[in-house]
């Protein structure tokens, strides 16, 4: 077993890994990068098959970072498009505007005044206690008519739990909260602005995995193929096939729940709150459209349980050089966590394609690809904050830093997934012992 040392080990070379490695490198730091797969990415990475670009589902941009923005548009320079979001509901037969709790219009009325008279009678509720949980979220903030018709519904679908599992304390960056002139004017079709976190957005001309490969580039070193066996927390050693690493400092990108599982020797307490760690999986298809999506939109939110997926969104809206000259490609996010049957499922996403007007029948779709991502969706239950107060310390106080969307177990953006590299390398240079 030969054995070498390192001051900075980064364990995983997705978008954290990198912007880590990238800003250690350009401040004279030595580090190792290592990843388990024989590519660099993580999720963020483009397929290329029969002339279709495919990225793992969506994959967008939002830069307001000033450092952040300039990195990105200094990697990729001439290669990103600049986008404001086309994004719609489609419920009770009819598309809406996106957010769907701030336009009501255009669909059938009483479902429009049930929503907006519960949105109104909640805002005039007394005081009551905070929500305990993303239901009782939702109900608050929104009336039992949106809950009803979308808030419920749609996230139960996107997350795979019961929303009464889920705390509320999560979720005030990634729910729009309209006000009451929202509602009005969107129940009356005078919206004339888009709401919400994303309503622009920047992508790269060949899909997200350019991104990946100019960071990579840029980084320059990356150990492929390195999947970690186990780690010694107190003596500081990686171990790897046929190798030992001892390091100073480790930047661990890999989920959390994954990290748990390599250390060595963790007390009681600690191991318990690993496995009180819970995420789910996503099952989607990609799907090669032999002609144009009918449909101008970038995707499209699907909330009723009757259809077997809650979102389809189209890569080459984001940019046309994702599908042959006049075809489309797409993603659909399916509701099922379990393995389908991907003969059994294809007829019915293509039915209701068919229903939403998005395809004109079976022949639009050349071909289809169910993939899957183990680790898709952080499920901010009970148990969660508890769990991230015992792990966060005991990880520190031995030289790790967990960080990333899963590796900091959150739900973030990319531009997060940037950002959160380029402060474990600032944490580090700032540390009494920086290498």
């Amino acid at each position: 077993m030969a054995t070498s040392s390192s001051p900075v080990l980064i364990l995983g070379a997705g978008l954290t890994g990198l912007s880590a490695a990238l800003h250690l490198r350009r401040a004279g730091v030595a580090c190792r990068l290592l990843e388990r797969q024989p590519h660099p990415g993580g999720h963020v990475v483009t397929l290329a098959e029969q002339g279709y670009r495919f990225d793992r589902t969506g994959h967008l941009l939002h830069l307001r970072d000033p450092g952040i923005r300039a990195l990105v548009e200094g990697l990729l320079p001439g290669r990103l498009l600049r986008i404001q979001r086309r994004s719609v509901v489609y419920s009770h037969g009819v598309y809406t505007r996106y957010p769907f709790q701030a336009n009501t219009f255009g669909l059938p009325p009483a479902v429009a005044h049930e929503c907006v008279m519960g949105f109104l009678r909640a805002r005039g509720a007394p005081p009551a206690a905070p929500p305990a949980n993303f239901e009782e979220f939702c109900l608050a903030h929104f009336g039992p008519g949106f809950a009803r018709h979308f808030m419920v519904p749609y996230n139960e679908k996107l997350w795979g739990v019961s929303l009464r599992e889920i705390t509320a304390a999560w979720c005030q960056r990634f729910v729009p909260l309209p006000s009451v002139e929202d509602v009005i004017a969107g129940a009356v079709g005078l919206h004339d602005r888009e709401l919400g976190y994303n309503t622009h957005f920047v992508y790269p001309r060949l899909g997200i995995g350019e991104l990946t490969d100019a960071l990579a580039a840029e980084v320059g070193s990356i150990e492929l193929d390195r999947a970690p066996l186990s780690i010694d927390p107190e003596r500081r050693v990686l171990s790897l096939s046929g190798e030992d690493i001892r390091y100073e400092h480790l930047i661990s990108t890999a989920p959390l729940d994954t990290l748990g599982r390599l250390l060595i020797g963790a007390p009681s307490e600690v191991l318990d709150a690993f496995s009180r760690l819970r995420c789910n999986g996503l099952f989607y298809l990609d799907v090669a459209l032999r002609g144009p999506l009918l449909q101008d939109v970038h995707w499209v939110y699907v909330p009723e349980r009757r259809y077997p997926f809650y979102r389809v969104g189209c890569y080459s809206h984001f940019s046309p050089e994702l599908a042959p000259p006049g075809a489309a490609s797409l993603y659909v996010e399916l509701t099922e966590r379990t393995p389908p049957d991907l003969d059994a499922l294809l007829p019915q996403v293509v039915e209701a394609l068919v229903e939403m007007r998005m395809i004109e029948g079976p022949d639009a779709v050349a071909f289809a690809r169910l993939r899957y991502i183990p680790h898709a969706y952080v499920i901010f239950d009970h148990h969660y904050f508890e769990a991230l107060a015992v792990l966060r310390p005991y990880l520190e106080a031995r030289g790790i830093q967990s960080t990333g969307r899963y590796g900091g177990w959150n739900y973030s953006s990319m531009e997060d997934a940037l950002l959160y590299g380029r402060a474990a390398a600032e944490a580090l240079l700032a540390a009494p012992s920086a290498p």
